[in-house]
Parts: structure tokens; C-alpha cells; sequence
């Protein structure tokens, strides 16, 4: 029986569905997969792109810890390719790779004053909050009023970071080094900025509605912006959620801080719609200290169009949450405008010659780009996993498939890998420090510790 032995590069949600498909597929082939993950843990933005207080998050990390715990799938955790292992290692010693690294950079926002000091981008800012290795242990939070640029959950969890009371997080698996830095935050007001009205926002309800749910946080809505048109009136009338959404938000119009009036919380959360960022003014030392922007309105077709009017709102800090961008991989084909792998359905394309490059494939957003939901990711990876089986003649044809070879290959490169039984332990280990607070989980952060626990070293 013809055997395949694949190697997957990302071990996110998109990596694991792609290998979990494959092996439940019906072909007639033996298949052997081995998953490549930077990071010492798996799980990718699961664990490090979604904030601690998403309780239905837990709900994707059990299924997809499922998937591993089947004990099909050989994980090589901190192993970086085209450092620790290449393209080259993998002709050697595969058939075929699967491409599942996602979308982990922020989008560009080309307005004046943007690279502000005090200016970032939410990508940033959430792997702070959700304790990824690679980034600094401290954030400022030293503005009390800070502005986000969005209008997709991205932008709502941002926002929801920056203005829920640290002590809130207790419940969640928040490191410590986050608690701390947020029980010290200034923040009192978080201003969100979208280019459309509130019947166009990218959110979903389940996030809006959590916004309004914050203790000692009053929600700021603006009467002018809930003037709807014809093409508004009809979009809450025929799609449910933003009818639920709108239902969301006319309930904050009736509360004592509508239009700035003010409330009583200690902190606020304002929402300004048919805005469009034009300009971050900077103080004399190069720091945040106004966003202006446009005043928008509908162009009655779902879209908006400006009104030349502009606005200045003061702030000391500044996120953008205007979507997450790929990033290209040594000896792979990149598309430097999209931010993507170049592909047909998953099967990777030259970026100049539109070819089919034999034996590799993309899945998830490094395929598509940063859209859609957990569903999405699944639907597109039996895409790819199917081009993959019926590609059988054009896989690479390996010198050596032996499962030793890839340990022994890191091993003489001093690489510190991590593997299935390692994730336990730093899963155990998290949740015995959690314990002792009484709380379900504490992340460790530094990736050195991380690697030390799950080496049992």
C-alpha cells in the first residue's frame, strides 16, 4: 500500500483540522503526519490570539486537544522553520507540507502619524494580554484615554482589554505579568472608531453584548449615528444578527451616559461610527494626542462616503484593529499585497507564473486571508486535504521516511523540541499554579520555562 508522510507547519486550529481530516478520509493510502509548531504549545491563536475572558474558546481547545490526544500525530513544538528545520529537510524526508501559520502581523493603516509613539497595532497589544513568549513582558498603560480603530471582534476585545478592571481576569488563565500591568492601567475612556454605521459593524453579538456586561463601565452611544437609512433600516430588518445587534445598542441609548451626558462608572466605552481615521496628531515629544477623523455617511448601498467634516477627539494612546496580515516563509511563494500564500483551492501557485508548486499546499489564513470563524477553517481545509489525496503523482519523493530521522535531525542541530507529552506536562503545570490561586489555569509566559517544563528538565 502506498504510504504518504506529511509535514504540517503550524499546529493551530487550521493545522490540526487539516491533519485530522486527512487521517479520517477515505483513501488508499497509509498516512504518517508529523506537526511542526514555533511555539512550544499548540493551539496557535486559540491560545495566543483570543482573549483569556472567551469562556466558548475552552470548547475549541477541547476538540482540537482531542485530535492530539489520539496519539496519531507526532508534534515537534519550538521548532522554527527556515531556521530549525527547512524546505530542503522536508523534501528529504516527506511527501508532501502543509502550510498552516495564519496571520499574525497587523495590516498597515497609511495615515499621517500613525508610527506615533504611544500608536499600535491590536495584534500587539493581544499578544501581550495573552502571554505569547516572543513579545516583551511589560505594555503602557499609562493613557487614560486611548483610542481603537475597528469595527470586528478584533477591535471589540482590544477595547474590552483595555477598559474591564483587572481583578475581573481573575477568573481567567491571564498571567501574571498581565494582572499586573493591568491593575495598573490609567485607562477611563476607550473611544471605537468604524468607517460605517452601526448596521454595517464586522462584530458579532455574542462580543457586543459582552461589552455592555462590564462592571463600572459605562457604554457612550451617539443619537447621530443611529439615524438610519434606507439600506441601514433594511440590513437590521432581514439578517438576524444585526437586528440583535441594533436591539444591543438601542438599549444603550436609553442609559444616562448617552451623547457624553455621563454616567457613573469610573470608566467609559464610546462608539463612534461613520468615522474614518485621517490623521494622529503628536505631541512636542512625538507621542498620541488627538486622532482626527472624518465624519461619514451611508452611500445608501452598504458602504460610506465622506462628509469633508472633520473631528478631533484628544487620547495618549492609539490600537489599530484593522486586520491581521501573513507572513512569508523561506522558500515559499508569497503575495505581498494580500498577505497570503498564492494557491488554487489550497494547492500553492509560483507567485509570478501562476504554476502548481508539486508537494506543497496552504490551509487556513495563510490561504485565505484573516476571515472567517473556526467553521470556515474546517470547510477549508477538506478543500486542501482533498487537492492533497488526489495530487498523489506529484508528491516529492523522500530519501528517508524513517520516523527516527526528523529527531535525530533536530538533535544534531541542538534544536530543544517539545512534543505531545511535553504539552501535557506544561498543561499540568499551568493548572497546578492556577490551582494554588484558586483559578483554573496561570499561562506561563517565558518561552525558556515553557521548554524547561515540558522537557521535564
Amino acid at each position: 500500500m502506498t504510504k504518504l508522510k506529511l509535514a504540517i507547519v503550524g499546529a493551530g486550529p487550521a493545522g490540526i483540522y487539516a491533519a485530522d481530516i486527512l487521517l479520517k478520509a477515505e483513501r488508499k493510502f497509509d498516512v504518517s503526519i508529523d506537526l511542526f509548531e514555533q511555539l512550544p504549545a499548540p493551539y496557535g491563536l486559540v491560545r495566543y490570539g483570543v482573549a483569556p475572558d472567551h469562556p466558548r474558546i475552552k470548547g475549541i481547545v477541547n476538540a482540537l486537544r482531542d485530535v492530539l490526544d489520539r496519539g496519531d500525530i507526532r508534534i515537534f513544538g519550538n521548532v522554527r522553520f527556515g531556521e530549525d528545520i527547512t524546505l530542503d529537510d522536508l523534501k528529504r524526508h516527506y511527501n508532501a507540507v502543509i502550510f498552516a501559520t495564519g496571520a499574525v502581523r497587523d495590516t498597515s493603516l497609511d495615515i499621517p502619524g500613525i508610527d506615533a509613539e504611544g500608536s499600535y497595532g491590536a495584534a500587539e497589544y493581544v499578544s501581550w494580554f495573552d502571554g505569547h513568549p516572543d513579545v516583551p513582558r511589560d505594555w503602557s498603560l499609562d493613557a487614560a484615554s486611548v483610542g481603537v480603530i475597528g469595527n470586528g471582534n478584533v477591535a471589540l476585545d482590544v477595547s474590552r482589554m483595555l477598559a474591564k478592571h483587572a481583578d475581573d481576569l481573575l477568573v481567567t488563565e491571564v498571567p501574571d505579568n498581565v494582572y499586573q500591568g493591568l491593575k495598573k492601567s490609567a485607562v477611563t475612556d476607550v473611544h471605537i472608531f468604524g468607517r460605517r454605521g452601526p448596521a454595517q459593524v464586522k462584530f458579532t453579538p455574542l462580543e457586543l453584548r459582552e461589552l455592555g456586561e462590564l462592571r463600572d463601565v459605562d457604554m457612550v452611544v451617539y443619537d447621530e449615528d443611529f439615524d438610519y437609512d434606507e439600506a441601514s433600516r433594511q440590513a437590521v430588518a432581514s439578517n438576524k444578527q444585526v437586528m440583535v445587534m441594533d436591539r444591543i445598542m438601542q438599549s444603550w441609548r436609553k442609559l444616562d451616559s448617552v451623547n457624553n451626558a455621563g454616567g457613573t462608572a469610573s470608566r467609559r466605552l464610546h462608539l463612534h461610527f461613520w468615522a474614518r481615521p485621517v490623521e494622529v496628531r503628536t505631541d512636542e515629544n512625538g507621542r498620541v494626542a488627538a486622532l482626527v477623523y472624518e465624519r461619514t455617511k451611508s452611500d445608501g448601498a452598504g458602504g460610506a462616503v465622506g462628509t469633508g467634516e472633520l473631528r478631533e477627539i484628544p487620547m495618549q494612546g492609539l490600537y489599530r484593529a484593522v486586520g491581521y496580515f501573513g507572513s512569508p516563509l523561506p522558500g515559499v511563494p508569497f503575495d505581498k499585497k494580500h498577505g497570503v500564500i498564492p494557491n488554487r483551492e489550497g494547492q500553492v501557485l509560483e507567485a509570478k507564473s501562476n504554476q502548481r508548486v508539486p508537494g506543497i499546499y496552504a490551509t487556513g489564513w495563510i490561504k485565505r486571508g484573516p476571515v472567517g470563524l473556526i467553521g470556515h477553517t474546517k470547510s477549508d481545509a477538506m478543500e486542501t486535504v482533498r487537492h492533497l489525496i488526489n495530487d498523489q503523482g506529484s508528491w516529492w519523493q523522500p530519501e528517508n521516511t524513517s520516523d527516527d530521522a526528523i529527531p535525530a535531525l533536530l538533535a544534531e542541530r541542538g534544536v530543544k523540541w517539545t512534543d505531545l507529552d511535553g504539552w501535557h506536562r506544561l498543561d499540568e503545570h499551568e493548572i497546578e499554579l492556577g490551582a494554588a490561586q484558586e483559578r483554573a489555569r496561570v499561562k506561563v509566559v517565558p518561552r525558556d520555562e515553557m521548554v524547561r517544563v515540558s522537557r521535564a528538565e
